[in-house]
């Protein structure tokens, strides 16, 4: 007989149907058994039972859901039999029932096909407690997927649904589902696409009697029966809320893995939504118009329920018929009719108002509709309007629209947003003043406020600090009274205290509070912030208006403020509280000591040579034990002078001479070069009276004021120091004199100074040589005048490159030191502070950024790079000029600190830049450095940049030699990894062999940063157009496919064209494609 008792795999919903039909029903036999599963044999499915079978115990026949599939002896079947069915029952199916019976029971998920062969089944099934399985809206959309299935002939191909009783069925019984939900749009939304929620509507309409294509707006709603007024409202609502419901930014879900099947479906899906909402919003216009016309109905409205869709489905003979299936229902009163519409039209209408502010009035205008009859009707059955959302809408139209009616209150909103209009800031305070008191405006929406109020005080507007420094206090004294810490804000702002600002203070903390019916807490939050504020004061004046307040004494307990005086008294312990202000200064007869700090005095704050002499002659005159060059801790004099200085024997001579030069070292330090010379001259010819040493001393110092003075003023407006400055230079470099004290920065800025003014000739071959060897910056700038010497030159020489290149890997080196620890294991200690070079890596690069040489600064970066690129570990190499004079190789490349280099290179390219930002080498220089370090945002800044300033900003076009292959790749790459995969295809033909490979796979990718088919006019090629067109095609987007279309048909584009025309037309793009870029980067 085969499988019996174990069940059985079928395929198709029809077999089971047919079984259904053709087998008697005996809900009597209790005596059944539940089948473990399908047989190893796979006989069940031969014999074609279905799953889940039990077998009957009494007449040994199989049943499903107490049906007799196959009765071995059906006369055996009856109540009678269950007790010896229920001995007979095998060992096996024991412990089966042992096992089931000891587990919870889940109850299986009722089919949808099960609802298509028990017509009641729908009813039990929709009535059961919630939660049920399947739910309603899965039910929905079961039932329309099911009946929306094409069909496959025998030539496989694809046919439309078959308008047949099945798929009548499954979209009654779906409609059905959504009359139980009441037609609540909210829940359908909710859990239903748009797709589904589309056809379900569409099918309401069709079965209301609604002729298809017929518009609606042309559709007098007054003479339609009420149940199809009421489906052609219901799907208009739906259109215009989607519509809405669009417009708002939805997050992205994170895909899981990919998965072929469920991207293509998902793909689907997305287009076919897509393609509904192009046709809502084209219909948007005649939607708004019936809404409108519904609000002139006066008559109640009726909604479908199951009984009336049962109705209207036995009545296919009756055609917009005043028939019992279309006047039943659920009854929508005109009321709530409106109520629904006004809240719908509204939503739509501020949505649309960015475009046309005007449609703000009719947004609220609806709104404020809706609120009256909320209020009107109360809680109703047949919707639910979001009162929030309601309100916030109407809080919004009171601020973009306000209205003249009186009647309608205006909200805190718009009172502020109207005196910001207006100007009225007075009212703006009051407004955050009375707000204290009963707090309704949310915190972000203050600070917005005040955010407004400080940048129109910053653009020079209308609105004062001191209006801004009133929302801030109101703000904070909010802030403290819900809990909250101050802002910085505040505390800026309170930086110069007046009592003007401590009695405003003082009012807005009267008026946040009610000292007899506020709670402890928030007694004591104010006072803290009371106490606090007071400890922050330095003016005892404004502390003592703080205390002796009303709302601070009833605040502060007295062991509390007397606490306080003694903080405040412990701060600033000389001060007496209680104490009368003393005589004026200038009340008490003058002594000798006052005197001589009076003169003190002035002799700190002369720069006058003369006056400063006549001081120090005053006071050598009242006192000789006193050494006044030690009056102020500020004059230094370097180590060097001060040795001969102070070995000056005549006491007066020494102060002067050594106050003389602190000052004049000061003024040079400031930048005050006319005082500073005075004062050195003054000294110059006193010194040259008594010291041969000290008068060359003084030269030198003179020496280098001029060069400060030159290089600070016209030295950088480009114009050629003086003969006799540069033959000064040379003079100092050549000098031979003996025991003379030397400042090193004295040399450092000579040498410095010949290299800024291209004076490579005297540096390389008249230098003497002792001086080279003596000092490290004479040495350094030979080097590198060598350098840049040989380098315009037909042949670049290697012979200085290669010097220069030691000297300066010398001084970048480190030396490596090895330590027994205490657990006597070695190891190994880089020592940075030590160096092998001439000079350290730190002084190297003070001496760096004095120069201002172009080709100088261009050559010592050059050679930085190459020793960034020589280490093993380079991923990306940075590009420079004149690399290629400097060795390619290190023999101990370990003891380089390349971390150093690299922070040595960041270093002079930023300055560099500030010496010249317009320098598109050095700035492809930053660049690199940028794309090595992983930040291609800035990176992208500037390449773009680099490009921009040597092409007037893209309206030449830019030189081959700074936009190389290298560098266009490098863009391509920036621009691929921020996820600007549009911008990566058009880049790629900038190359000049266009990387098709790269660009296809850019614009396959579909989660793209940029503006995407906004680009498509700056592409060119027409093979990229070609593939884009396809892509978009292959896709369904048939928006982006058209402008990919129009861009291919751009008649300078045309193949056939001259080449001059087709180069002329990819420039003209380059430079605009260019410039959006640096639009967007900049």
């Amino acid at each position: 007989m085969g499988c019996l008792n174990r069940c059985c795999k079928i395929k198709g919903v029809q077999r089971r149907r047919r079984w259904r039909m053709l087998v008697p029903q005996d809900p009597e036999c209790a005596a059944l058994h539940r089948c473990r599963g399908p047989s190893k044999t796979g006989s069940g499915s031969r014999n074609g039972f279905p799953p889940a079978c039990v077998r009957c115990n009494q007449c040994n026949g199989v049943v499903a859901n107490n049906t007799h599939l196959k009765a071995a002896e059906p006369s055996k079947c009856s109540k009678e039999g269950k007790e010896s069915a229920e001995r007979k029952m095998s060992a096996e199916a024991a412990d089966r029932e042992a096992v089931t019976s000891s587990r919870p029971c889940t109850p299986p998920q009722t089919s949808w096909f099960e609802f298509l062969l028990e017509e009641s089944l729908l009813d039990k099934h929709l009535k059961k407690v919630s939660p049920v399985d399947p739910s309603p809206v899965q039910l929905i959309v079961q039932f329309l997927e099911q009946a929306s299935k094409p069909l496959v002939n025998e030539q496989n191909q694809v046919q439309p649904p078959p308008d047949n009783k099945r798929n009548r069925i499954l979209k009654l019984l779906a409609l059905k589902v959504a009359a139980h939900l009441k037609w609540d749009l909210d829940v359908l939304e909710k859990s239903l696409s748009v797709p589904v929620l589309n056809m379900l509507l569409n099918e309401l309409l069709c079965i209301s009697k609604v002729p298809p294509g017929t518009k609606h707006v042309d559709v007098d709603l007054a003479s339609l029966p009420p149940t199809t007024a009421m489906a052609i409202l219901l799907y208009n609502r739906w259109a215009i809320r989607t519509i809405v419901k669009s417009s708002f930014p939805v997050k992205q879900v994170k895909p899981g893995p990919p998965q072929l099947n469920v991207m293509n479906q998902i793909q689907q899906e997305k287009e076919v939504t897509e393609n509904i909402l192009k046709v809502l919003k084209e219909q948007a216009a005649d939607s708004i118009l019936v809404l409108e016309g519904a609000l002139k109905l006066n008559k109640d409205l009726y909604i479908h329920t199951i009984r009336t869709l049962d109705l209207l489905a036995m009545e296919p003979g009756a055609v917009n018929g005043e028939t019992e299936g279309s006047t039943a229902g659920f009854n929508i009163s005109a009321e709530e009719l409106q109520c629904q519409v006004c809240y719908d039209l509204g939503a739509i209408y501020f949505q649309q108002g960015s475009t046309d502010s005007a449609l703000y009035g009719n947004a609220r205008e609806k709104f404020f509709r809706t609120k009256e009859l909320i209020s009107k009707i109360g809680s109703s059955l047949h919707f639910i309007i979001d009162e929030k959302r309601l309100a916030g809408y109407c809080q919004a139209c009171g601020v973009l629209a306000p209205s003249d009616n009186t009647s309608q209150p205006s909200t805190p909103y718009s009172q502020i947003h109207s005196c910001l209009r207006s100007g009225s800031y007075q009212e703006l305070v009051k407004i955050f003043l009375e707000d204290n008191r009963t707090p309704s405006l949310p915190v972000q929406f203050r600070q917005s406020v005040l955010r407004e109020l400080s940048q129109k005080a910053q653009q020079g507007n209308d609105v004062s600090e001191e209006i801004c420094f009133k929302v801030c206090v109101c703000n904070s004294v909010c802030d403290v009274m819900q809990g909250r810490p101050v802002g910085v804000h505040f505390n800026q702002m309170f930086l110069r205290p007046t009592k003007e600002k401590i009695d405003f203070l003082l009012e807005v903390c009267s008026k946040s509070i009610q000292v007899e019916s506020a709670s402890e807490s928030s007694k004591r939050k104010m006072a803290y912030f009371l106490k606090n504020l007071c400890l922050g004061l330095e003016d005892l004046q404004l502390v003592f208006m703080i205390s002796s307040h009303e709302l601070f004494i009833a605040l502060l307990k007295d062991d509390e403020r007397k606490l306080l005086i003694d903080q405040m008294r412990k701060r600033s312990p000389r001060v007496n509280l209680g104490t009368k202000p003393i005589t004026s200064f200038y009340d008490i007869p003058a002594s000798a000591s006052v005197n001589i700090g009076q003169l003190e005095h002035q002799l700190i704050l002369s720069a006058d040579p003369w006056r400063i002499r006549q001081i120090l002659i005053e006071l050598h005159g009242m006192t000789s034990e006193r050494q006044f060059w030690t009056v102020s801790n500020k004059w230094e004099v370097p180590n060097v002078y001060g040795n001969v200085i102070l070995g000056i024997k005549d006491n007066l001579t020494r102060d002067l001479v050594y106050i003389l030069m602190a000052k004049g070292l000061h003024c040079s330090t400031v930048k005050d070069f006319v005082h500073a010379k005075q004062l050195f001259a003054a000294c110059l010819e006193l010194v040259t009276e008594f010291s041969p040493k000290l008068r060359q001393v003084m030269l030198n110092e003179v020496l280098l004021l001029d060069i400060y003075s030159h290089e600070a003023g016209a030295g950088l407006l480009g114009e050629t120091p003086p003969s006799n400055l540069i033959s000064r230079v040379r003079g100092y470099l050549e000098m031979r004199v003996p025991d003379i004290p030397l400042r090193q920065v004295v040399a450092e800025e000579c040498v410095a100074f010949l290299l800024n003014w291209r004076e490579n000739e005297y540096l390389t071959m008249q230098v003497p040589l002792p001086l080279v060897q003596t000092n490290p910056y004479v040495k350094l700038g030979q080097l590198l005048a060598a350098t840049c010497k040989d380098l315009p030159g037909p042949k670049e020489s290697r012979r200085a490159a290669k010097d220069l290149w030691e000297v300066v890997v010398q001084i970048c080196s480190v030396t490596n030191q090895h330590k027994r620890g205490n657990d006597g294991r070695v190891s190994l200690i880089k020592q940075r502070d030590s160096t092998l070079g001439i000079m350290y890596r730190s002084e190297l690069l003070s001496f760096i950024k004095k120069l201002r040489e172009p080709l100088v600064l261009t050559t010592i970066l050059s050679l930085f790079v190459k020793l960034h690129n020589v280490r093993e570990d380079i991923v990306n190499d940075i590009t420079a000029e004149h690399i290629s004079i400097w060795p390619s190789s290190i023999p101990n490349l370990q003891s380089v600190d390349f971390e150093a280099v690299a922070v040595t290179i960041k270093e002079l390219v930023s300055y560099a830049l500030t010496i010249n930002s317009n320098n598109h080498f050095w700035l492809i220089i930053q660049a690199d450095i940028y794309f090595a370090t992983n930040q291609y945002s800035a990176a992208l800044h500037y390449y773009l940049q680099a490009g921009a300033v040597c092409s007037d900003f893209f309206t030449k076009m830019v030189p081959p030699d700074v936009y190389t292959d290298q560098v266009i790749k490098r863009m391509i790459k920036c621009c691929s990894l921020l996820n600007c995969h549009t911008q990566v295809a058009i880049l790629c033909q900038f190359l000049r062999e266009i990387d098709y490979k790269t660009a296809f796979k850019a614009l396959q990718e579909q989660n793209s940063h940029d503006a995407m088919d906004s680009y498509y006019d700056y592409i060119w090629d027409i093979t990229i157009l070609e593939y884009l067109t396809y892509l978009h095609h292959k896709r369904g987007e048939t928006d982006k496919k058209q402008i990919a279309i129009k861009a291919i048909g751009q008649t300078e584009l045309n193949s056939s064209n001259p080449e001059e025309v087709l180069q002329l037309a990819a420039q003209r793009r380059k430079k605009k494609f260019l410039q959006a870029m640096a639009k967007l980067y900049f």
